[in-house]
């Protein structure tokens, strides 16, 4: 005779209790002949070994599937945190450890930091700061030659000594070239309407002009004196410029009481309509000095000379 039962499982992957029906026959006394059934609080298990060989196998593959969902959602939670520019440091908010099926020990997430997270804090700022205002005053004094820093603070960042003196900017008031007996006064001169450097009216032709939009003599870069050559009543400030040699003295006074000294270092001829502007005025290195006038044979209307005498010279030393 079958009797039918209740006994208790747990569902798969669940956790849950579930209920089934089995078929259990009544026990016999053969001994006896007596009949009846086993009582239902014995919990002894009525499983061969075969079924729980299969149980436990059941349930060790829920615990790996369920690992591997947690895994994955930890996955998917740094995934989103990183995209925040936020930081991920490892297990879930409900606690605990995660034991994977493959029996490694869980490692916290390193932290993660991207591009859109927040910026450099106040202390990198500051430094970055700092380094731009040093670089900055280094070229200050690069150009005036004044110096801005204590040399503790620029150890190892100023360039090392130079030949040549800087000055600071002041405007020049005159000009001295002993080699062709030239001591005339300096004005300022601006643009020409055409665009080109402006030249000292024909009543000041003794003068020479200082293109006032350029360096000082002294500053680093090309300072510029233009003068004529000579005008309808005779020689002019800079008649017998192309006479100079290479070596020759050019000594400019200027508004602060110095006096800055060049050395002519060449002197070219070039055609007015290949003029070459970047060789005369692109010269940034150290301080220079230009001396410009007309020269060539003369061709008349607004061009009057064919070419442009160009005297090349570098300051050396500096007086007062």
């Amino acid at each position: 005779m079958r009797v039918a039962t209740r006994r208790r499982t747990r569902a798969k992957g669940t956790g849950r209790p579930r209920t089934t029906t089995g078929h259990r026959l009544r026990t016999i006394d053969h001994r006896s002949g007596a009949t009846g059934h086993r009582p239902a609080t014995d919990h002894r298990p009525r499983h061969t070994g075969h079924r729980l060989r299969a149980v436990a196998g059941r349930r060790a593959r829920a615990a790996a599937r369920l690992a591997g969902r947690m895994a994955a959602a930890l996955r998917r939670a740094a995934g989103h945190t990183a995209t925040a520019g936020a930081t991920a440091y490892g297990p879930p908010a409900g606690g605990g450890r995660v034991r994977p099926a493959t029996g490694q020990r869980y490692r916290p997430a390193r932290r993660v930091r991207l591009g859109g997270g927040p910026g450099p804090g106040a202390p990198v700022l500051m430094v970055a700061g700092l380094m731009v205002l040093i670089v900055a005053m280094l070229g200050v004094e690069r150009v005036t030659g004044v110096s801005l820093l204590p040399d503790r603070l620029t150890a190892g960042l100023r360039p090392p000594p130079r030949d040549f003196p800087v000055l600071a900017a002041s405007r020049p008031t005159g000009v001295r070239i002993p080699a062709i007996d030239v001591d005339a006064p300096v004005h300022s001169v601006g643009l020409a309407a055409d665009g080109t450097i402006g030249v000292p009216a024909q009543e000041r032709a003794a003068e020479a002009g200082w293109y006032e939009q350029g360096p000082t003599p002294g500053q680093y870069g090309p300072a510029v004196l233009v003068g004529h050559v000579d005008t309808s009543s005779g020689p002019a400030v800079f008649h017998q410029l192309k006479d100079l040699d290479a070596g020759d003295r050019v000594e400019v006074p200027r508004e602060d009481g110095s006096v800055a000294v060049f050395e002519v270092e060449s002197v070219q001829r070039h055609d007015k309509e290949r003029f070459p502007a970047d060789q005369v005025f692109g010269d940034f290195t150290r301080p220079h000095l230009r001396l410009i006038t007309c020269g060539g044979r003369w061709v008349g209307g607004d061009t009057g000379y064919a070419d442009n005498v160009v005297v090349f010279a570098s300051l050396v030393d500096a007086e007062g």
